[in-house]
């Protein structure tokens, strides 16, 4: 492979990254609409959206087989057509059956689509042979503030859910489309790092992995717990209990998304400068700082300020989990990942219920105190990232320094 070829793999992948974060974004800042014209309940709602990560956990095993059989590109844009598909169900949903099973499909879609995206990146990166995978979930964050404001613009202008969808699921997928043919060709484990390369593979002890492996899914769960409270509460906290219009209670997905492109945009070089650990564990802190302030002292703006500061502490959380599960040298390639994409879905799975059942007994504000909680959860257990050696190099954590 040339350097030139490289290059055009590293835009497809990050094509790739682009689509399937605008996707489902289109959709989110639907849900106070679909919510309403079904008839859901806070409790009912929060268990029909929480059969997208169902649908993903269910799904989830099968994308290293399928990228086995057919390739991590390959994968990655007929899972991106799939999920269109669901999206668009979802949003001409006539009853809270459809509307869950709909979401069910999108889920497992898009879990499949999300380990083949990440496959074909680790991949690309291990050629580059230097850390850039932050880099590819920056562009994820571009594209799901830019399917925000496709959202937010198509509601702004009346523009029917089925029309909206329609649209927005077509030019993606046709993106994905022309993004296939430039991606890497052959087999998804044909690179291997050099020991002494950024993407060189650290020895734990065979007894610790699973103490890892468990601490790595229960970071990047906290950074799902904060992605899903933009996702399925943001806009229903700022229209509902603060009373914000439809259009301005978009902002608090846009906002947690758009600073989270911002982290990540920074994040390998935060990452190389001063390691993973500190860098999760301020960005812990951040989390529950900013939201922790912003439902103590509830307002529109300080809501969408909140969330902003939730989406920049979380950045870089998930793919810290990812790589780091990823360069376990006591695993078959790609396990690691697989372990790790897998299981922190389960944060999307059990956050939406969660919330609803307290926000019913309580109030939606009290509900999001999820998200606070889930940064102080991120600095307990980010002693099991790199730190920084006085080389300069990066290795490995102790659980729970």
């Amino acid at each position: 492979m040339t350097l030139q070829a490289d290059r055009r793999a590293r835009f497809a992948v990050a094509a790739l990254f682009f689509t399937n974060g605008a996707l489902f974004a289109n959709l989110i800042p639907r849900y106070p609409q679909i919510k309403a014209d079904l008839g859901l309940g806070n409790a009912a709602y929060g268990l029909s959206v929480a059969a997208f990560p169902t649908g993903a956990i269910v799904a989830g095993l099968a994308a290293g087989l399928l990228i086995r059989r057919f390739g991590s590109a390959t994968v990655a844009v007929a899972g991106t057509a799939l999920t269109a598909g669901g999206v668009l169900l979802a949003g001409l949903a006539p009853a809270a059956a459809v509307f869950a099973a709909a979401l069910f499909l999108a889920g497992a879609m898009d879990a499949i689509t999300d380990v083949a995206q990440n496959a074909h990146a680790l991949r690309v990166q291990r050629r580059y042979r230097r850390s850039i995978i932050n880099s590819f979930h920056a562009i994820w964050s571009i594209g799901a503030v830019t399917g925000g404001l496709m959202a937010a613009a198509a509601i702004a202008l009346h523009l029917p859910i089925g029309a909206h969808l329609a649209v927005s699921g077509g030019l993606l997928v046709a993106v994905a489309l022309v993004a296939r043919r430039f991606c890497l060709t052959g087999p998804d484990v044909d690179e291997t790092p050099a020991p002494d390369s950024p993407a060189g593979r650290f020895t734990w002890p065979g007894r610790r992995v699973g103490l890892v492996i468990g601490a790595l899914v229960l970071i990047a769960i906290g950074g799902t717990i904060v992605e899903d409270a933009g996702n399925s509460w943001a806009a229903l906290y700022l229209s509902g209990s603060l009373h914000a219009a439809a259009a301005v209670a978009a902002w608090g997905y846009i906002a947690l998304v758009g600073a989270q492109f911002v982290g990540r945009l920074i994040g390998d070089r935060l990452v190389d400068r001063f390691g993973q650990r500190t860098v999760a564990r301020a960005g812990g802190l951040i989390v529950a700082a900013g939201m922790g302030s912003a439902l103590a002292v509830p307002s529109v703006a300080g809501t969408i300020l909140g969330f902003a500061a939730a989406g920049f502490g979380v950045a870089t959380l998930v793919p810290a989990a990812m790589h780091e599960a990823d360069e376990l040298p006591v695993l078959k390639p790609g396990t690691g990942l697989t372990i790790v994409s897998w299981l922190m879905r389960l944060g999307f799975l059990f956050s939406p219920p969660v919330v609803g059942a307290v926000a019913d007994a309580t109030s939606l504000r009290t509900g999001l105190l999820v998200v606070p909680i889930a940064g102080v959860l991120v600095i307990v257990l980010a002693g099991v990232l790199r730190v920084k050696g006085a080389s300069g190099t990066l290795v490995p954590g102790i659980p729970g320094a």
